[in-house]
């Protein structure tokens, strides 16, 4: 007889093909031409940069709540940061400059993640002023106020979703025009 659980197995390791559908999640909604145009996001790859790892806050944040999530933050990070990589050489970073410039990221990663968590529990205006400061360069804070609500809806949204489609990859984030400001 075989028994459905194995309690002495190693966690399985997620997909790549998971890993790769979140990822371009993140990536298709931190390319929505609503956020440069509307709510004041720089498009420049300073500011595209900045609202990628916003939406990888949000999938990251999510995932720490599901049973086996673990895993599959870790390994989207991974897959972020190679992808970091890898656009840094197609970009004609030389290779003494790559590590540099990818601690320089990880710094930024890890910077507004601590903002924005301890911004989420204080309140919108406190999530709209972390906003402001690092993705609008500490400026417009009306424009933060609304990317705020945005950042609210897309919590709520991403909480309600089950596991299974969290953990698949098939989650979507909410229209950015749906946010209440």
């Amino acid at each position: 007889m075989l028994w459905p659980f194995n309690h002495f197995r190693k966690p399985r390791t997620p997909s790549r093909g998971t890993i790769e559908a979140i990822y371009g999640m993140i990536v298709t909604q931190a390319r929505e031409p609503l956020f440069y145009r509307d709510f004041g996001v720089p498009d420049t790859v300073n500011g595209r940069f900045d609202l990628l790892l916003l939406h990888l806050w949000l999938v990251l944040r999510r995932l720490n709540s599901a049973e086996g999530g673990t895993a599959l933050s870790q390994g989207l990070f991974d897959y972020f940061c190679n992808d970091m990589d890898d656009n840094l050489r197609e970009m004609g970073v030389g290779d003494f400059t790559v590590p540099k410039r990818m601690q320089a990221f990880g710094e930024a990663f890890y910077g507004r993640t601590a903002a924005y968590d301890l911004a989420q529990t204080e309140g919108r205006e406190a999530l709209a002023q972390a906003i402001c400061k690092n993705i609008l360069n500490g400026e417009n804070i009306e424009k933060a106020r609304p990317l705020a609500a945005y950042v609210e809806t897309a919590m709520v949204a991403l909480d309600s979703l089950d596991e299974a489609t969290l953990m698949s990859g098939r989650g979507k984030f909410p229209s950015p025009e749906k946010a209440d400001a």
